[in-house]
Formats: C-alpha cells, sequence, structure tokens
C-alpha cells in the first residue's frame, strides 16, 4: 500500500518494526534503509517514497535537524512526502518541535506491527499523497484490511481531511489568558468562589507545578444531568459523543428501593492505559495532568477507546442533530469549537470528526480562569475541581478524607477523579 524509506539512527531498525514493512504478508514495501541524511535525501528525489519513516532516537538536536532536512528535501522533490517520526515514547517538547520542524506524524516504536501498518497507511492517506482507492506497493486496500483483520480500525480516517502544512507547534496550550480579578477572601465565602481563587492561583504557576483534581461527592449528586448538559453545551459535543455521563443505579428490592448516581468524567489517569496503545502518538498526558487529544494526529482507529476501562471515550461519527429534521441543522452546531483553542469547526469537514473524543476539564475554560462547566452547573454543588500541588486548596482537603475512593484502584490507573461516598 506504502512505499517505506527508513532513515534509522545509530542502530538498524528492530525486527518487530522492520516485521511491518517488510515481512510476510506486509502490505507495504521497504524502498530502502540508510542511516546518511545526504543519501535519503537523494532517495527522496530518486525513489520517490509514500513515506519515510525517521527513527528519532538520537539526540534531540539532532532529531529535529534530520526532521527538518527530510521536511525540505520532501518539499524539494515536488510530492508530499510525510515524515514520520518513530521512538519509544515522546515527550511534549520534543513532539512539538518535530511537527514544527515538518514532521507530519509519529509513531511509538513499542507498538505492534500490525497497528504500525495501520498507522502508516494512514498518515500515508490522510498527510500524504497516497490513494486511498487505487493499489499501492503491497496491494489493494482489501488486500491490507484483510491482512491487519482490523477494518473497522481504519474506517474512520477521514478522507481529505484539511491539514495545515504546518501543525501549530503547541497542541496543548497552557497560558493563562487574561485571569479575572476576584475580591478579596472574606469570612463566609461560597465554595465555588473559593476554588475559582484557587484555580487562577493555580494558573500563575508554571504547567508543571500543577496536578488537576476533580472531587465529586456522590452524597450530594441527585441525577439532575445539568453537569452532562452543561459539558454538551459549553463543547458543542454532536450526538453520540457525552464526555461526562451520569450513571444510574436502582439498588434495594420492591417497596424498599432506591437510586443512586455516579458522573463519570475521564479520571484523567496518572498511569493512562490508553495513551500507549495509540499508535501514532496522538493522545497523551500533560504536565498538569490532563490526558490530552491532537485531533489533527488521531486516525480514528479507537484503540483508546478499547483500552480505557472506565469508557470515558467516544468516537465522534460525524453525526448531527439537526440532520433529518424539519428545521435541518441548526447555527449553534456549526460554530468554532472552544476546545483545546484550536478553533476547529466540524461543518468544516475536518476534526474532530472522525476522532475519538473525550472529557478535558476545560482547558478552554482554565486557561480563562474559569472552573469547568460541570463544576459551576451542579446544582447541589456536588462537583470540586482544583490543585493538588497546593497542600491549602479546597481539593487537598476533600482528598485526604477518609470517604475519598477512587474507581478500580486495584487496576493501578492511579485516576484524578475522587469520589466522596
Amino acid at each position: 500500500m506504502a512505499s517505506v524509506l527508513a532513515v534509522r539512527g545509530h542502530e538498524a531498525l528492530s525486527s518487530r518494526l522492520r516485521r511491518a514493512v517488510t515481512g510476510a504478508g506486509s502490505p507495504h514495501r521497504l524502498l530502502a534503509e540508510v542511516s546518511d541524511l545526504d543519501e535519503a535525501e537523494e532517495l527522496l528525489a530518486s525513489r520517490q517514497p509514500d513515506l519515510v519513516l525517521l527513527d528519532v532516537e538520537r539526540p534531540r538536536e539532532e532529531a529535529v535537524a534530520a526532521c527538518g532536512r527530510l521536511a525540505t528535501a520532501a518539499e524539494a522533490a515536488g510530492r508530499k512526502v510525510p515524515i514520520v517520526a518513530l521512538a519509544a515514547q515522546l515527550d511534549d517538547e520534543l513532539r512539538a518541535e518535530l511537527l514544527a520542524a515538518g514532521a507530519s506524524g509519529y509513531v511509538l516504536s513499542t507498538i505492534e506491527p500490525e497497528s504500525l501498518a495501520i498507522a502508516l497507511q494512514a498518515i500515508a492517506e490522510v498527510a500524504g499523497e497516497l490513494s486511498q482507492n487505487g493499489d499501492g506497493a503491497g496491494g489493494s486496500r482489501s488486500e491490507f484490511l484483510r491482512w491487519t483483520g482490523v477494518a473497522a480500525a481504519v474506517a474512520l480516517v477521514v478522507p481529505g481531511r484539511a491539514r495545515p502544512e504546518r501543525l501549530a507547534a503547541n497542541p496543548s496550550p497552557s497560558a493563562p489568558k487574561g485571569l479575572p480579578e476576584l475580591p478579596p477572601p472574606f469570612d463566609g465565602e461560597s465554595d465555588m468562589l473559593r476554588q475559582q481563587r484557587e484555580l487562577i492561583a493555580a494558573m500563575r504557576k508554571p504547567v508543571g507545578e500543577r496536578k488537576w483534581v476533580m472531587v465529586i461527592d456522590l452524597r450530594k449528586c441527585s441525577g439532575c444531568d445539568a453537569c452532562t448538559i452543561a459539558c454538551k453545551a459549553e463543547n458543542q459535543l454532536p450526538p453520540g459523543v457525552v464526555y461526562r455521563p451520569v450513571v444510574e443505579e436502582t439498588i434495594g428490592t420492591y417497596p424498599n428501593v432506591s437510586r443512586r448516581f455516579l458522573p463519570r468524567p475521564c479520571m484523567q489517569c496518572e498511569s493512562p492505559p490508553c495513551t500507549p496503545v495509540c499508535p501514532v502518538g496522538a493522545t497523551w498526558r500533560r504536565e498538569d495532568g490532563v490526558i490530552a487529544i491532537d485531533y489533527e494526529k488521531c486516525i480514528g482507529c479507537r484503540y483508546c477507546l478499547a483500552a480505557c476501562p472506565y469508557s470515558a471515550r467516544t468516537a465522534d461519527f460525524g453525526e448531527w442533530y439537526g440532520d433529518g429534521t424539519p428545521g435541518g441543522r441548526q447555527p449553534y452546531e456549526e460554530q468554532v469549537s472552544p476546545e483545546y483553542n484550536e478553533g476547529l469547526r466540524r461543518a468544516d469537514g475536518g476534526s474532530p470528526v472522525g476522532n475519538a473524543r473525550k472529557c478535558h476539564f476545560c482547558l478552554h475554560r482554565l486557561e480563562a480562569g474559569q472552573l469547568p462547566a460541570c463544576v459551576t452547573s451542579c446544582i447541589g454543588h456536588a462537583t470540586y475541581f482544583g490543585d493538588a500541588n497546593d497542600p491549602s486548596s479546597l481539593v487537598s482537603e476533600l482528598i485526604g478524607r477518609p470517604e475519598a475512593r477512587r474507581l478500580k484502584e486495584e487496576l493501578g490507573t492511579k485516576p484524578r477523579v475522587f469520589y466522596l461516598t
């Protein structure tokens, strides 16, 4: 399906990665494996690969410079040849530098060969010139799907998704923007005002010095779904996409029956199982503890949906509330999304349609000094939010109580959402 030029570092490609492009039955074709950048530039012009796989397991400056050279050579060749960075892990800083240097994507070397094959195919189609329907180097698309056995994983790659030539180097901004001025603290002030005051103080610290935590008092939750509705309105979520559902349970036997409610946002785990399974590194844990998604990198494979033990992720299948109704699609559905401050608009046909989506603690509100929408809309004041790195904060007090619990703690995911029971 894709002809690949591999530019390795000091070590040869591992056998598991080589299997994805040279193994028996592999849908891709390895044109060459080189370590010399001059030779790689010549091959870009003469062999015209569909994709360049760049091993960035090398010093940071060298990796970024290599990416820039190959991106420039690809442009000079007159074709859109995606440069895909390959590493065991990527921190936010290196990730941003590689994107700024011209990388079109990145994959983790820890994934299985079959997953790597899917990722390479998706990036070649979305960011390059590889035909989605025609035959490629290794056979037809149907043969590729039969080889991987996961047709649904590739089906959500959005054909013709609009992509800028260079993605923003900072996909997860964390700088405060015009924080509000609050009155001085006073006796008897509400918990809501105290939380906002503590939030503003936290936003003035470097991003790595704050750790966001949410606390939900189940004894106060009435199951009104105000938080769910506020979240959908705030983030302009389409049908089928819910960031904060409220799970309801009926307990007891008639006539002694009662109900209990469990709001379930993303747990923002310290050891998230959803991030390492992403074949293109499109989801990661920020320094402040929030698990973020780069919509322009997500290929819609939904591996993260399957990996999350809390079912906290959903897929955007491109549905609209107004479709099929007499009034048709409504203007409010076509507004620019505030998520991650990226200015994305579903009506344009690109991201986040086809992507995995999840709660992100309303990062765009935090950067404006505002609490998440679910916190401010809770009629029972059952949801609390703040910086756990501040020992004097309200959330630090609450998570220290003996009745504080976390969901599925036995899994070792270390959720950052606590429940008071």
